[in-house]
């Protein structure tokens, strides 16, 4: 590798970390309008080189999974890291945000590095019928995960904000439907709507909020969840329960909220997630964007130390990666 490639490669990751970790935009719901409030370079840059990143401590992991036929098995959940969530409703088996790279990064070798290997691999994966993407930043939108996800199972649809599915036809993923906010799509008995969160996109520094963001509120005959992907705190949620009357299970961030003034706007904090929960009125949540990948600096235990601590009687799960948990 010569030095040309070496200096674009670590231009490249920084602009990763850039995506993930500054607070570039300011978005509110789509109901309400769109505030810009853009950081500078050197803000970011500045807070990049005198940081002190947390330690890369490691969470722990089951393969519980393995003592079950997730082909037959119904209604359950497994967090398989970050934000992916492999969910049987009762009705079709759905894989959210699927994320099983190394890196997340637009490249292989550098980058954010995962602090712990995915649960379960892609080839361990039970039939999945729907594929759920949030947006496009490459912790969300993996494309070497979404190829091997389609190779494997090539029957599966995918389902993406709009002005992302380009991307996917571009890299041979034809079994595609993006969507705009609050679009719906229903297979077998199952709907799923694209509702819009506190969030933004972008995979280069010239595409920023070319395509949409959002989370999927899953409805059937049995119960209705609701994933977030990447958000911060704002009213959307109780719209999103106003409209939806019950949401059984919801996923939600916990991780990536330091320092406030990068992240305020694009991650809720522990106790912002807590209030989301409650805004949902939900029976029950899974914390999710925590302890797989170091993007932001506070330490990587603290989201699951805070959201026990301040949970109190709320239903408000911190998963382990790899575990089973059965839906009512």
């Amino acid at each position: 590798m010569n030095g040309k490639t070496i200096f674009l490669a670590l231009i490249l990751v920084s602009f990763t970390f850039h995506i993930e970790a500054n607070d570039q935009v300011e978005v509110m719901n789509p109901e309400q309008g769109v505030a810009v409030q853009k950081k500078s370079r050197f803000e970011f840059f500045k807070w990049r080189f005198t940081r002190t990143e947390p330690d890369r401590v490691t969470i722990d992991i089951s393969d519980e999974w393995k003592d079950h036929d997730l082909d037959a098995q119904m209604n359950y959940t497994v967090w398989i890291g970050h934000s992916t969530f492999l969910v049987n409703n009762g009705d079709i088996t759905i894989l959210f945000d699927p994320m099983f790279s190394k890196y997340a990064s637009p490249m292989s070798f550098a980058g954010p590095k995962r602090l712990i290997a995915p649960a379960m691999q892609i080839a361990d994966l039970p039939k999945v019928d729907v594929v759920a993407i949030s947006h496009n930043h490459y912790d969300h939108l993996d494309i070497p995960s979404l190829k091997a996800i389609h190779q494997a199972q090539p029957n599966t649809m995918f389902l993406v904000p709009k002005g992302d599915k380009k991307l996917l036809n571009k890299h041979g993923i034809e079994n595609v439907q993006e969507f705009d906010w609050w679009d719906s799509f229903q297979l077998n008995t199952s709907e799923f709507h694209f509702v819009p969160v506190k969030h933004w996109s972008a995979r280069t520094p010239w595409d920023t909020n070319e395509s949409l963001w959002g989370g999927w509120v899953t409805t059937s005959k049995a119960y209705n969840l609701f994933h977030a992907g990447d958000t911060g705190y704002a009213d959307i949620f109780i719209t999103i329960k106003e409209k939806f009357k019950e949401i059984d299970y919801a996923f939600v961030p916990i991780g990536a909220y330091s320092p406030r003034n990068f992240m305020k706007n694009s991650h809720v904090n522990p106790e912002e997630a807590l209030q989301l929960s409650k805004d949902l009125s939900a029976k029950k949540s899974f914390g999710m964007h925590w302890g797989t990948f170091i993007l932001s600096d506070e330490p990587v235990l603290d989201p699951k130390i805070q959201i026990e601590t301040k949970r109190g009687d709320l239903d408000f799960e911190i998963a382990v990666p790899g575990k089973v948990y059965f839906l009512d």
